[in-house]
């Protein structure tokens, strides 16, 4: 019997819960544990994760792999994490959590981030010369709605004063989680981004930069140290190990958070190789060779795990959410998705679901057509108050019509986006790589296809796409490979090809649908004033 390959023990922690893998450096996924952990949402825009909650899920899913495959886990050479982004943690002097997660989803940090950061002339409440700064150093800036670490920390400057002043260090979700497998306090050039603190005009020299720090209102010892994604941070601390049930000598290489581990699991590595992520919320992301920032269309190239590289991503709010909304409230006694599996899991049946329906239905979703703005956008357009809607219901309209309608009505907001990102890498794209859990329907795959009006390659394994990137991180950080080896080794189950007799069609419901935005966008506004 063949020796074991080295493993990487591949950690994909989400807001969902935590999930973890065994990769090998060719791409291997051996194995797949998952423990869900509760979101809490508070009043007033909190949402609120807790940190010792995802450490104890880490042991339980280490577990799991080990019962199911211990000659894997033995082989287990290196930890590297993917994580959700845009949460923050602060730490004591020794390491413990002051405060729950603050996560992305939390809102109440808006008012103490205007505050801090208002001037006239002021665009969202924000000083217009603080702006140009961010846009000139980082590439962005932060979020008007208070979702980054950037207002999370100000939140806590300001309204918990007493922790505050017990803060050794502010942590992203990523930090935390190799806090607690090290020892070692560090951030990576991709989880420090959102504070917007950092001088990211040459990609292998990601630093902080002294104007941003002194003026976020920070302690600048409270920020940690920055280091590359590859980088081997140290070895599993004895608590580590005896917590995971792994030696002592196991590496652990900093990692990635989860957009830039996506695009490495996805073998889109060479510059402008788009990939097309599809879970609940979905963006488009390509690694690029330059700092650029297209603020019209909300698109921005950011530090990455790709040495001298940056990644593009032009993120859409909601994607796989629509069909979550679509299973839980539109469904009929006799409908097959009453008894499907849930969108985010193992369980391929609500995709087999969706595949029986949509191929029923002609292109076009006789006449229906869906706006998937449930929560707003984010690009090509950001705009907080838009919302989703039917058009063109009819007596005659069925169930199958509004499903057909949903999955067509994501495809065309990509191709929105695709007009943003083509002009942004400088040239169309003619194919790209479907990933994430949404990219299980076939019929999902072809529709993108006939939309996009380009061929569409589909991950071999969509749902394990964070964890891969993780494994393929910490195979590069071990010196295993290569970034340039990974296009070689993706693996691919099909290519969709567009229907050209489709494109004639798409391309007239493409111009309604652009005609609906602007028409209906003055509405919403309207509708939440």
């Amino acid at each position: 019997m063949p020796a074991t390959p080295p493993q990487v023990l591949a950690v994909d922690l989400g807001t969902s819960g935590v999930k973890a893998a065994l990769v090998a450096a060719d791409g291997t996924v051996t194995g797949w544990a998952e423990r869900s952990v509760p979101l809490r949402v508070t009043p007033g825009g909190g949402a609120e994760q807790d940190p010792p909650a995802w450490w104890r899920a880490l042991a339980e899913v280490v577990a799991d792999l080990g019962r199911a495959h211990p000659e894997h886990l033995r082989a287990v050479t290196t930890v590297c994490s993917s994580t959700q982004g845009e949460g923050t943690i602060a730490v004591d002097a020794a390491g413990e959590p002051l405060t729950a997660c603050i996560t992305w989803l939390d809102m109440r940090g808006a008012t103490n981030l205007r505050r801090q950061f208002g001037g006239f002339p002021a665009y969202d409440g924000m000083s217009v010369r603080r702006i140009v700064r961010w846009l000139r150093l980082t590439g962005g800036m932060p979020s008007p709605t208070g979702k980054d670490p950037a207002a999370h920390m100000l939140l806590i400057r300001d309204e918990m004063p007493q922790v505050y002043a017990r803060t050794a260090t502010f942590l992203n979700v990523l930090d935390w989680i190799n806090l607690k497998l090290t020892g070692r306090t560090v951030a990576t050039v991709d989880s420090i981004l959102t504070s917007w603190v950092t001088d990211n005009r040459r990609p292998d020299q990601i630093r902080y930069s002294a104007a941003l720090v002194a003026d976020c209102g920070i302690d600048p010892d409270k920020l940690p140290p920055i280091v590359a994604c590859t980088e081997v941070i140290g070895t599993l601390s004895p608590a580590a190990a005896a917590h995971l049930g792994l030696p002592a000598t196991v590496r652990v290489v900093a990692g990635a958070i989860d957009n830039t581990a996506a695009a490495v699991g996805a073998g889109t590595t060479a510059d402008n190789d788009p990939h097309l992520y599809l879970g609940t919320s979905s963006w488009i992301a390509a690694h690029v060779p330059a700092k650029k920032t297209d603020v019209g269309a909300q698109i921005a190239a950011v530090p990455c795990a790709v040495p001298g590289r940056y990644l593009m991503t032009a993120l859409q709010a909601t994607a796989g959410a629509n069909l979550t909304w679509l299973k839980d409230k539109i469904v009929e006694y006799d409908d097959p998705l009453l008894g499907a599996g849930h969108l985010s899991g193992d369980e391929r049946s609500v995709f087999d679901a969706f595949d029986m329906i949509i191929p029923t239905v002609p292109a076009g979703a006789n006449g229906v057509l869906y706006m998937p703005w449930l929560y707003g956008e984010r690009a090509p357009v950001d705009d907080r108050d838009l919302r989703a809607g039917f058009l063109n219901i009819s007596l005659d309209t069925n169930r199958s019509d509004l499903l057909r309608a949903v999955f067509e009505g994501v495809a065309l907001n990509t191709r929105w986006l695709t007009g943003a990102v083509d002009r942004f890498l400088g040239s169309p794209m003619t194919s790209l790589t479907i990933t994430g859990g949404g990219a299980r329907s076939d019929a999902w795959c072809q529709i993108f296809a006939d939309v996009l009006g380009v061929e569409v390659r589909r991950d071999a394994d969509p749902v394990a796409v964070n964890a891969r990137g993780a494994g393929w991180i910490g195979a590069v950080g071990e010196g295993r490979l290569s970034f340039g080896d990974l296009p070689a080794l993706m693996r691919r189950d099909r290519v969709f090809a567009p229907t050209a007799a489709h494109r004639a069609r798409y391309d007239e419901i493409f111009g309604i649908y652009r005609d609906l935005h602007r028409r209906l966008a003055p509405v919403y506004r309207r509708l939440h004033r």
